[in-house]
């Protein structure tokens, strides 16, 4: 680790524009990473602009028991015969996440080599996770995100294949249910989000909700799961 967290300084939350971003430059160190991540920070940059860090107001975030399950969600699971491993292939995952979502789209995403880095050394370090999608040997969907306490820190999701991303959180919520996770932070709001049941929360509230969950510690390690899909129902 890249010395303790206590040592890396971010201005209080209340200093953040109305926009969120609270704070502009230093490094992605795991160190620093963990402790904005443990302040309710995170951090959301394109390539060329200086490391920008973020605390939105209000904050979108997933509980376990509130997940939804579509009718055709359901559907995909019954039928498609999704297989779903879990930090298996972190570094296939990541690199799926940082492509474009359109074909034509040549601008690239937030997702920086600086950053796959970053968060490939928390992953071998225990703190970074990935969920894997397959349909039969091809990697089809997937996510990833960073385990603090009892909080998951959603970071990014691909699709190639029908739901897959939906299944890939289907299992990550199964998964951080058997570890007795508080909550997901789902950081930024989105209409596929709140489709699978995530809301929004003031900030001081998700704040509040984040220490209490990071109150009880638990160990960094590789989470080695493997599910079919009818698992998951």
């Amino acid at each position: 680790m890249s010395g303790p967290v206590e040592h890396y300084t971010f201005p209080p939350l209340e200093a953040a524009t109305p926009e969120g971003l609270l704070a502009v430059g230093g490094d992605l160190s795991s160190g620093r990473l963990l402790s904005a991540y443990r302040r309710g920070i995170f951090p959301w940059y394109s390539a060329g602009q200086p490391i920008l860090w973020w605390s939105p107001d209000p904050r979108t975030v997933l509980y376990p028991g509130a997940l939804k399950i579509s009718r055709s969600l359901k559907k995909t699971l019954r039928h498609r015969g999704y297989r779903v491993t879990s930090d298996q292939y972190f570094s296939d995952v990541i690199q799926a996440c940082a492509k474009p979502r359109e074909r034509n789209d040549d601008s690239g995403t937030w997702i920086t080599p600086e950053m796959i880095k970053a968060y490939t050394t928390l992953n071998e370090s225990g703190y970074a996770h990935s969920l894997e999608v397959w349909d039969q040997m091809k990697l089809v969907g997937g996510l990833y995100g960073v385990a603090i306490g009892q909080v998951f820190f959603g970071e990014s999701m691909f699709s190639h294949s029908t739901d897959a991303s939906k299944v890939a959180l289907t299992a990550l919520v199964r998964i951080i249910s058997e570890k007795k996770f508080q909550l997901i932070d789902c950081q930024v709001p989105s209409e596929h989000l709140f489709s699978l049941g995530a809301r929004n929360i003031p900030r001081a509230r998700f704040s509040g909700q984040l220490q209490a969950a990071l109150a009880v510690e638990s160990q960094p390690d590789t989470w080695n799961y493997s599910f079919d899909s009818l698992d998951l129902l």
